[in-house]
């Protein structure tokens, strides 16, 4: 029950941002993990995403429409609401990324880029450019909270290019690739 609720932020997110881009004109539809067909192995509050069947999410691309998908969340096997835990939207974005064959995923966040340390705390951190998937998990696995370790498992094993990027600046982000 605790997953189910706390899917339904993301579901009103997803519902609201799709219903704002349709008042600009442009026709969008949300979906819920369940309707975007996000698949994961049914551990509650920290489930894996273990396939996608996005056939739904053709269906509306080839209508036109831009599709919001809710991230953070998906069906186990019994099609119970899973969520993915810390890190689950990227994971589910890097994840659509992958299935959909894209050539980027783009994550904004509050930060412009990947640092060699926390630039809130450290003024002379140093962005990173590129970095590699590998050299990513490693930060990661030293405190780095930029990225989810499991959304660049699956961007390293699907090739899918990572573009870390601010929400609040237009500056150049860092890449997370080979």
């Amino acid at each position: 029950e605790m997953d189910a609720y706390l899917s339904a932020g993301e579901q009103m997110s997803a519902a609201l941002f799709a219903m704002a881009v349709g008042a600009l004109g442009c026709p969008a539809v949300s979906l819920t993990g369940m309707q975007a067909g996000i698949h994961t192995d049914g551990v509650y509050g920290n489930a894996r995403i273990t396939g996608l069947c996005n056939q739904r999410i053709r269906q509306e691309l080839d209508r036109g429409k831009i599709v919001v998908v809710a991230g953070f969340q998906g069906i186990d096997g019994k099609e119970n609401i899973t969520t993915l835990g810390r890190g689950g939207s990227d994971t589910t974005a890097v994840a659509l990324a992958a299935f959909l064959q894209a050539d980027i995923c783009q994550i904004f966040t509050d930060v412009d880029g990947i640092y060699d340390r926390d630039p809130r705390r450290f003024p002379n951190a140093i962005r990173f450019e590129r970095i590699g998937y590998e050299k990513m998990l490693d930060l990661i696995a030293d405190g780095a909270q930029v990225l989810h370790d499991r959304s660049v498992e699956i961007a390293r094993d699907y090739r899918i290019p990572v573009e870390v990027l601010s929400s609040f600046t237009d500056t150049p982000g860092t890449i997370v690739g080979e």
